[in-house]
């Protein structure tokens, strides 16, 4: 009977540990600088609430990609959403405008749904090579016609290193 126990618990430990290991590979795919995600409160995005993401750039000879993450409900009235962008890094700021298509013609949204919240990741910025190390900061606001934009339940930004392959 001890002995029974005992495979037992070295099959479990070496499954727990096969677990670990594969878990370990695929977190470690792609180093993430910053994964911010700003709740917007009530759901109404105000062109004051702009969403900053600071962050700091260790190793500026690797490239990284920059994504836009935003999450609606369904009750949502546009099939886009226009942003501006300002990309800075202490000294310098640039300012970029992006629309993002949500939806289909048809009304169907794009992103992936969970009930009544739909999420997107938005690429930005694609094998981006940051000029320098140092600290940066995004910041997003909402450049859209209606102020406070409704239905909006949160905001962010992603920056990841590029997979190397």
């Amino acid at each position: 009977m001890a002995q029974t126990i005992n495979q037992l618990l070295n099959k479990r430990s070496i499954l727990v540990l096969g677990f670990l290991w594969l878990a370990s590979l695929f977190s470690g795919c792609t180093a993430n600088v910053i994964d911010s995600n700003v709740e917007i409160p009530e759901h109404k995005w105000t062109y004051r609430n702009h969403i900053i993401s600071p962050f700091e750039i260790k190793d500026n000879s690797k490239a990284y990609n920059i994504f836009f993450k935003l999450r609606h409900t369904a009750d949502y009235k546009y099939a886009n959403l226009y942003i501006l962008a300002h990309f800075k890094d202490g000294k310098n700021k640039t300012t970029r405008r992006y629309q993002f298509k949500l939806a289909k013609n048809d009304g169907e949204w794009l992103g992936s749904g969970s009930g009544n919240i739909f999420t997107y990741t938005f690429p930005m910025l694609t094998n981006y090579r940051f000029p320098h190390k140092g600290k940066y900061e995004i910041e997003i606001e909402q450049n859209m016609r209606d102020n406070p934009l409704l239905e909006i339940s949160d905001a962010g930004v992603l920056v990841a290193e590029t997979q190397s392959r």
